[in-house]
């Protein structure tokens, strides 16, 4: 119940977005969900940079211990457990709400369940956050001085630019798709400015590892049920045909 209910709120906090009608987004590669070392980057990187103003509220450190993370509760101590004294309790931040507002313009929301809530019609919640987290760029207009194609306006800044580099936004005039009479400001490319400590084939691979533990911190039994799914239809499957001979056999004699 605490896990829906966090859902719903953050699909509430989560409603401005950026809008339905954005660019389109990339394709997130979906094997890293099953990838144990993946999984445990991405829940490096989440602790280092997503922890210091969101919370998990619905996730305890100890669930990293499940056999998709692999990770020990002595693994956990020594690397992961910075905001909170025992493996056992939640993923939590100092910052409240109201200094998350007054800071940043609104409340940086629980992403407990962020890769479910941000699901749509142009491609999945994976697919969302590997796009967002790939397209900050320089904005001198902006209160952090940053700005996102995803998310337009958005009010969290580049945690993860020293990683990145930092690149500009490159738009230009161009007829509309549905209207040519009409010249609409469009998005062209990036361009860099200057680099980060990783290039951007492993920056793209980093952000694939955080997404993927998000993914996974959204529902941490998802691959179990996955494969339970499978031997159910089999099962269902076979019953199918047992029951379907068992019924002709029965009633054969039956005119």
């Amino acid at each position: 119940m605490k896990r829906l209910l966090i859902g719903l709120l953050a699909a509430c906090s989560l409603a401005a977005w950026g809008s339905e009608g954005g660019p389109p987004l990339d394709h997130f590669p979906k094997e890293r969900v099953t990838d144990v070392s993946a999984l445990q980057h991405g829940a490096k990187l989440f602790v280092n940079y997503c922890l210091n103003c969101h919370a998990a509220s619905a996730m305890r450190y100890n669930r990293l211990t499940d056999p998709a993370v692999g990770l020990t509760e002595e693994q956990i101590k020594n690397n992961l457990l910075f905001a909170a004294e025992k493996v056992g309790a939640t993923m939590t931040v100092a910052l409240s709400a109201k200094q998350g507002k007054e800071w940043f313009g609104a409340a940086p929301p629980d992403l407990s369940v962020i890769a479910r809530s941000r699901s749509g019609g142009g491609g999945s919640g994976a697919d969302y956050l590997y796009t967002y987290l790939r397209t900050f760029y320089r904005d001198d207009t902006k209160a952090t001085g940053w700005n996102n194609l995803v998310f337009p306006s958005v009010a969290m800044p580049h945690a993860m630019w020293e990683l990145q580099g930092q690149q500009r936004a490159v738009f230009v005039e161009r007829p509309d798709a549905h209207d040519p009479k009409v010249m609409v400001h469009a998005f062209d490319r990036f361009e860099p400015i200057t680099a980060g400590t990783l290039s951007k084939t492993e920056y793209d691979a980093a952000v694939a590892d955080l997404v993927a533990y998000l993914q996974w911190m959204g529902e941490p039994a998802q691959n179990q049920r996955v494969r339970i799914g499978v031997w159910v239809l089999l099962f269902l499957g076979l019953f199918t045909v047992v029951a379907w001979r068992m019924n002709a056999a029965f009633w054969k004699d039956v005119k």
